[in-house]
């Protein structure tokens, strides 16, 4: 689990950086390196250069690196698609691509060395500036693909690349997006140079793709003919239109790996570390916080009750004393977290005392404690969610902070000898483009910005989809809600949304309720007719819209409340109950039994159906769930064959917290409830063969 990144990120990041590596590599190729500023006596800006020839070694060893780049992401893709083993295809991939990075790099050094620029009159081209990005690239992918051999080698996954449809997708996506991106400017190059444009050279082109594609349009290079700018109609939208493709997948893959790895690695310890906490009765909440000492316990005659059962071992994890006590005391022990108030602490002080101790614990008392379960678990989930939301955010708002602070820097020492540009203009640069605003007002105008700005916009500009995806489900989705709520309160007023307030506030509803009562006591019981102030008073109280501040009525309806409390079902009592209950034959039961689980199971696979066109896959309520698992369990033939009925079919018993709880399935709760009690009716018709064959 540690090495997830390994296994699974670090290939698709070299698939889809492979492809530019060798876009950068082809610009490289076809352009020269150094250029002349001076021109017929008069010093020109870097753009308006001449190129000039280079050495022919130099183009014959840039072919080859070519070469070698473009075999290695080749055998890295056989390797994805499983046409060449694992321990062939990576290696070949991490050697070609290091052949790649060194041929360049000498390439660079020679240069420098021995055939560098006259400066200040002569300068490196884009070209240059590309080789340099490529060999960066190349270099960094077969470092990351040498740290996935490293997790084969360590035995932490095996030798194969196992692609989900959406990883499948994201490859060919990236890599018809670079063909196009490539195949664009060679053709935005040819047409403009046929039409008398020199300094339409493909490393310009391919600028002129970049900030058409991402809809950053500087206008400092445009179509000079109406045959390239009938061309910009097409590609700009086949253009934008696999851009959005890649970035959705991009986001989709993200999504998908925070899910499986850090979100369930999140709800995993939240869940340990609650199920620690987690006690079944006021004896183990007084002896874990050493209240009663441990002698006691053990010299104590008291019967024991088994702890909640363990579907990993299959055994019960404790034995803790039965007791009896109120649902407040037993929902307090489970839900303790924070040091109570001496108001609590008198409070559980006279509970216990009023405790029989040595009478058997109640079932009523067990059906609470797993509803409590249940509830625990839902709340570990809700709290997952949120996490989740704003886990993804986090990372986005660093990595779009990384882009523009860092991508500032390298800008402002690129452009600082051609237009004077400062570290503040950098930054406001970077987030117009970021933004794909574009004024135009500022625009690379050195080679070394212009193929710096083809690379950093091509990981920047999606990097700033994603994030403003992220805030959807965040800040913009808080700012709706509190938008709709200002609403209800001013312009558009929501009926009984002043009751609903002071329901949520109780100490505001209480300050209202004694503020009311001092009110009636002041003004004494009125002589004679009922004025109209005291008419209308009686009216809004009996208003049921407006919330009741008489404290007696508060007071009484509290009580009703309490008496009237229901304990749930549960999941473990529920048919044994309705066996106790049951009158008829047992034969008659499981007919009937039968028939509801049928009627369930087609049910349940109706809301497995709807779960595509949902947002968040249906979660059934504790009342469902008592339903099914009195449907999955009826067909259990007893504990003798338990464990033999959970290894062929799978689970029958679980603990809400545990382990193995359907919320940590991995899959959705419909797809397991469904897959149970398919495996229910199985044993149920398995049964009667048997009794049949008897």
């Amino acid at each position: 689990r540690d090495w997830w990144f390994a296994s699974t990120a670090i290939p698709l990041l070299a698939a889809t950086l492979g492809p530019l590596a060798n876009v950068l590599s082809i610009a490289a190729l076809v352009t020269y390196w150094r250029m002349n500023l001076v021109v017929n006596g008069q010093r020109v800006p870097e753009l308006a250069g001449v190129p000039f020839e280079d050495p022919r070694w130099t183009y014959w060893l840039n072919a080859a690196s070519l070469i070698c780049g473009f075999v290695g992401n080749l055998f890295l893709l056989m390797n994805f698609t499983q046409k060449v083993r694992y321990i062939i295809a990576l290696p070949v991939t991490i050697i070609l691509w290091y052949v790649a990075t060194g041929l360049l790099t000498a390439i660079l050094v020679c240069m420098e060395i021995y055939i560098p620029p006259d400066r200040p009159n002569q300068t490196y081209t884009q070209g240059y500036w590309y080789a340099v990005m490529a060999a960066v690239l190349y270099c960094v992918c077969s470092m990351i693909l040498m740290i996935n051999m490293v997790g084969y080698w360590r035995g932490h996954y095996p030798q194969t690349f196992t692609l989900t449809e959406s990883q499948r997708t994201l490859i060919l996506q990236t890599m018809m997006f670079f063909i196009w991106l490539a195949g664009g400017g060679g053709m935005f190059s040819r047409i403009e140079t046929l039409h008398g444009q020199d300094n339409w050279t493909f490393a310009n082109a391919l600028y002129f793709c970049d900030v058409t594609i991402l809809t950053v349009g500087f206008g400092d290079i445009v179509p000079s003919n109406d045959v390239s700018r009938g061309l910009v109609f097409p590609y700009s939208i086949g253009g934008t239109i696999m851009l959005g493709l890649v970035v959705s997948s991009i986001y989709r893959f993200s999504t998908d790996l925070g899910q499986e790895k850090v979100v369930r690695k999140h709800i995993n310890k939240v869940r340990s570390r609650t199920l620690d906490r987690t006690v079944t009765s006021s004896f183990e909440l007084q002896r874990r916080r050493h209240v009663v000492p441990e002698k006691r316990l053990k010299r104590s005659s008291t019967p024991v009750i088994s702890a909640p059962f363990d579907p990993v071992d299959r055994s019960l994890a404790t034995r803790i004393p039965a007791s009896s006590s109120k649902r407040t005391e037993e929902y307090e022990a489970q839900r303790y977290v924070r040091k109570p108030t001496k108001k609590k602490k008198t409070k559980r002080k006279r509970a216990s005392a009023m405790i029989p101790h040595h009478h058997k614990k109640p079932r009523l008392l067990l059906l609470r404690e797993e509803k409590d379960r249940f509830e625990t678990m839902r709340a570990i989930q809700h709290s997952a969610a949120r996490f989740k939301r704003w886990y993804a955010l986090t990372l986005s708002v660093l990595a779009f902070g990384t882009l523009w602070c860092v991508g500032a820097v390298v800008f402002w020492r690129a452009e600082q000898k051609a237009q004077g540009m400062t570290y503040f203009q950098a930054l406001y640069f970077c987030y117009v483009s970021l933004l794909t605003i574009g004024y135009g007002d500022l625009a690379p105008k050195s080679n070394a910005g212009r193929s710096f700005f083809v690379v950093w916009s091509l990981i920047a500009v999606p990097t700033m989809t994603i994030l403003i995806s992220d805030m959807g489900d965040t800040v913009i989705s808080g700012f709706k809600n509190a938008t709709s709520k200002l609403a209800d309160v001013t312009v558009l007023p929501k009926n009984g949304i002043w009751h609903d307030f002071l329901q949520s506030h109780p100490r505001l509803l209480n300050l209202l309720q004694q503020a009311a009562a001092r009110r009636r006591i002041k003004r004494g019981i009125p002589l004679g007719p009922p004025s109209t102030d005291l008419i209308e008073e009686e009216d809004r109280s009996r208003d049921p819209e407006s919330p009741d501040l008489s404290l007696d009525d508060a007071g009484a309806d509290d009580e009703n409340a309490r008496q009237d409390v229901t304990p749930p079902p549960t999941a473990s009592s529920a048919a044994a109950a309705t066996a106790d209950d049951d009158e008829d034959p047992e034969t008659e039961s499981d007919v009937r039994l039968a028939r509801r689980l049928a009627r369930a199971i087609r049910e349940v696979a109706s809301d497995l159906k709807a779960d595509v066109d949902r947002a968040r896959p249906k979660r059934y309520k504790y009342e469902e769930w008592v339903e099914f698992t009195k449907l999955i369990r009826f067909t259990a033939e007893g504990r003798e064959d338990e464990e033999r009925e959970e290894e062929e079919d799978g689970l029958v018993e679980w603990d809400w917290i545990g382990e193995n709880s359907p919320m940590m399935a991995g899959m959705s709760e419909a797809e397991f409830v469904l897959d149970r009690l398919c495996e229910s009716l199985g044993r149920y018709l398995g049964r009667g063969e048997r009794e049949r064959e008897v």
